[in-house]
C-alpha cells in the first residue's frame, strides 16, 4: 500500500489522542473539551479511511495490482467494489 508509513505514523497520533481522551476522562475534564477531542479523533479516523479508500481505487480497482487466486474483475465488478468501498467509507 502506498503512503504505509504516513498511514501508520497517522495511527500513532490517533492512538494517543485516544489515550489522551481516556485521560481525560479519567480527570474529569469538562465535557465540551472531551467532545471536541472526540470530534478531532474521528476527523483522523476518516482522513486516513479516505486515503485507503483512494489507494484501494487507484492501485486494486483500476490499476494493475493482483492478488493471487482472484480473477481481474470487469467493470460492472468493479463499480459494484467502488460503491461498496464508498459505502463502508460512509458508514
Amino acid at each position: 500500500m502506498k503512503g504505509q508509513s504516513s498511514i501508520d505514523r497517522r495511527l500513532a497520533r490517533i492512538e494517543g489522542q485516544v489515550g489522551g481522551l481516556r485521560r481525560m476522562l479519567r480527570e474529569g475534564t469538562y465535557c465540551m473539551e472531551v467532545l471536541t477531542q472526540i470530534a478531532a479523533v474521528r476527523s483522523a479516523l476518516n482522513q486516513v479511511g479516505a486515503e485507503i479508500a483512494s489507494d484501494h481505487v487507484e492501485h486494486c480497482l483500476m490499476g494493475e495490482r493482483t492478488f493471487e487466486g482472484r480473477e481481474p474483475m470487469s467493470q460492472e465488478e468493479q463499480l459494484a467494489e467502488l460503491r461498496q468501498t464508498l459505502s463502508r467509507l460512509m458508514k
